[in-house]
């Protein structure tokens, strides 16, 4: 695991085991939001203002930024609770150091530019208190801008507004959480020292299925249909097109070798990729660069081929 710095941290005396109290009885206490950012100080401010509003507060807020300049000084002054952890780039790395520093009984991964209804914590609160078995939750993304040019700050707000959530939650049970909103039971987290892979570096691609599926022997991940968010899809602060193209190929194959993706899931996943960016190569997206995508993609297959495919071997390209 990459080294890391935690400054600010606190100990809380209330997430300590009680006399007669065990792990799979402990209540859930303390709640923390862990944010990994990256090259969006303005949206991460939006972001923790509407955290800052939420129905049930979070007990903490740990930020951890890939460089200082991702948290701007009037952020650090508006949210003075705000814990900040420092680790070397990238998501997974990032991701490891706040669980590192949270002492937290559930802990909400959110991405920085995911805005959270103001409702989201408390419902969380509630899930996992009823539904001890659950061990992951993810939420019901009202609109997700990963799937087109990303939505607007203004979108996002406007979104949330006009949201309600149903009178009757609906729990359904999934493969795998959506890393954009992802709350994890810490107790079987720390009982397995699970931490998120760093062999897949940088963005981290499928680093949150593959997390899902190593802690998936410890109880249910589900998506709820009561923890409402927008996720903006923003493009800034992520890798290149060849280096997420590289990613398409090589993480899914690095993932079938640790035995958490299915093979077969993984080659239609691979196959998807692939196909998508030879097709919108000829008419690409303003917003996506295909032909990076598909040099990387391509660079992966060879590598594949000739047994030398790695995850982080993006750091080279």
């Amino acid at each position: 695991m990459a080294n890391m710095e935690v400054s600010d941290i606190v100990t809380h005396g209330a997430a300590l085991m009680q006399p007669g109290e065990t792990k799979s009885t402990r209540p859930i206490r303390r709640i923390a939001v862990g944010i990994a950012t990256s090259g969006r100080p303005a949206i991460l401010h939006q972001t923790l203002e509407l955290l800052a509003r939420q129905s049930r507060p979070a007990d903490e807020i740990l930020v951890c930024p890939a460089k200082p300049a991702d948290i701007g000084a009037e952020t650090s002054v508006a949210f003075p609770s705000l814990r900040v952890v420092r680790s070397e780039p990238g998501l997974p790395a990032q991701r490891n150091a706040i669980l590192a520093a949270s002492d937290a009984d559930v802990l909400a991964f959110f991405d920085d530019d995911f805005f959270a209804h103001p409702g989201y914590l408390a419902e969380v609160e509630a899930l996992f208190h009823t539904h001890p078995d659950i061990v992951m939750a993810t939420g019901t993304v009202i609109a997700d801008g990963i799937l087109g040019p990303g939505l607007s700050p203004a979108d996002g707000h406007r979104l949330l507004a006009a949201a309600t959530a149903p009178a009757a939650e609906r729990i359904d049970d999934v493969h795998n959480g959506y890393g954009c909103n992802m709350s994890v039971r810490m107790a079987p987290v720390r009982e397995a020292s699970l931490v998120f892979d760093e062999t897949l570096p940088l963005y981290g691609w499928l680093e949150d299925l593959d997390f899902s599926r190593r802690l998936a022997p410890s109880g249910r991940i589900v998506r709820s249909t009561r923890l409402l968010g927008v996720h903006l899809g923003n493009k800034s602060g992520r890798s290149s097109g060849v280096r997420l193209g590289y990613s398409q190929v090589a993480n899914p194959l690095y993932m079938v070798r640790k035995g958490t993706l299915a093979r077969g899931r993984a080659f239609r996943q691979i196959g998807r990729n692939l196909a998508a960016n030879i097709v919108r190569t000829l008419k690409p997206e303003p917003w996506v660069d295909r032909r990076g995508r598909l040099v990387g993609n391509l660079k992966g297959v060879a590598d594949a081929l000739s047994g030398q495919i790695d995850p982080r071997r993006i750091l080279k390209l």
